[in-house]
């Protein structure tokens, strides 16, 4: 699914040349929940920008399911974020007054979806995350934790095969917390894709493999032996969002072409 190799990322700031990335190699295969650690400085956020297609490297190649990344379009890239990637990070990033299924639909108007279809697919994807009942609240209206699910469930709507999520649980208390790494859980176990970035070891220990990223470099690549998170609440909100409906990924490919 995701291999790079011998990837670097240079910044110029000035007359001095920062490494961020000084080499990096590594492969992540579908269905992996994996984190890549490190301290502020570490590259650990630049890698993420590469692999979400944020970036691109100043050396080195980056294949995406076989596909070279450096060959494609801006247009190309911006539709593989919107389909293949979701993103979420600490910060929340709604949109003050905008409701939470308003909040969902956004990428899905993106990508050209109709609004009936956008309502649908907004409305399941906030039902899989617990807030079928909040559909109208605005973020002011919505504890940290609930803010958190309406970013993972804005981030779910296309179906990605990947959810990059930048410290996700770093505004949040230790139950809400607990209850958002409990989702990415059952995410992975419908055979999505997780990658955190994090710098916060007790996190790490909740996926199945850590990558610790030191000046740019990977430090240790290794599993974790078992993960610390132990999910008793249903899965159907995600197994029924993840069968999801033909009209949706038919028209996300007309978009496409």
């Amino acid at each position: 699914m995701i291999e790079i190799e011998n990837v670097t990322k240079v910044y110029q700031m000035g007359e001095v040349e920062v490494h961020a990335l000084r080499g990096v190699s590594l492969n992540i295969q579908k269905g992996e929940f994996v984190t890549i650690m490190g301290p502020s400085g570490s590259g650990k956020s630049t890698l993420m920008n590469l692999l979400g297609c944020l970036d691109v490297p100043t050396d080195g190649t980056y294949y995406l399911h076989g596909q070279d990344v450096s060959e494609l379009s801006d247009t190309q890239l911006a539709h593989t974020r919107n389909k293949e990637i979701g993103f979420v990070f600490q910060q929340f990033n709604l949109l003050p007054r905008t409701s939470a299924q308003r909040q969902v639909e956004l990428p899905l108007m993106y990508a050209g979806i109709s609004a009936g279809e956008r309502r649908k697919r907004a409305l399941a994807a906030l039902e899989a995350v617990g807030l079928g009942d909040r559909t109208h609240h605005r973020p002011d209206e919505l504890s940290g934790g609930q803010q958190q699910r309406v970013a993972i469930a804005r981030a779910l709507v296309t179906q990605p095969s990947i959810i990059m999520a930048d410290e996700p649980t770093g505004n949040l208390d230790s139950k809400s917390g607990n209850e958002v790494l409990c989702l990415f859980q059952q995410l992975n176990e419908q055979g999505i894709t997780v990658i955190f970035v994090t710098h916060d070891p007790e996190i790490a220990e909740y996926s199945k493999r850590v990558i610790h990223i030191l000046d740019g470099l990977i430090e240790r690549d290794a599993p974790v032996d078992s993960s610390l998170l132990d999910c008793q609440t249903s899965q159907n909100g995600i197994e029924n969002l993840y069968q999801g409906t033909a009209a949706l990924d038919q028209a996300v490919l007309g978009v496409a072409g």
